[in-house]
């Protein structure tokens, strides 16, 4: 069995995360599972988004990109 703790909520709290869990044929186990990797995700893609936009600061960054993958530029999406 996996290492595990106890989370304590509000009744109120549990129920709806249960419905919510439920509702999308999981356990609670399950539902908590996938809600924290799209947080761990979301928190991710903020952090790619800032650095992005760091670099887009850079002497030359904004015209290279523009000139790769702006329109006209290099398409290396698949067709």
């Amino acid at each position: 069995m996996a290492d595990t703790t106890t989370v304590e909520v509000d009744s109120d709290v549990h129920e709806r995360l249960t419905a919510l869990a439920t509702a999308r044929g999981l356990s609670l186990r399950a539902y908590l599972a996938v809600l924290t990797a799209a947080e761990e995700n979301e928190a991710g893609l903020a952090r790619a988004a800032q650095a992005f936009e760091r670099a887009m600061d850079r002497p030359g960054f904004r015209e290279g990109f523009e000139r790769d993958f702006g329109p006209g530029g290099t398409d290396t999406r698949a067709a």
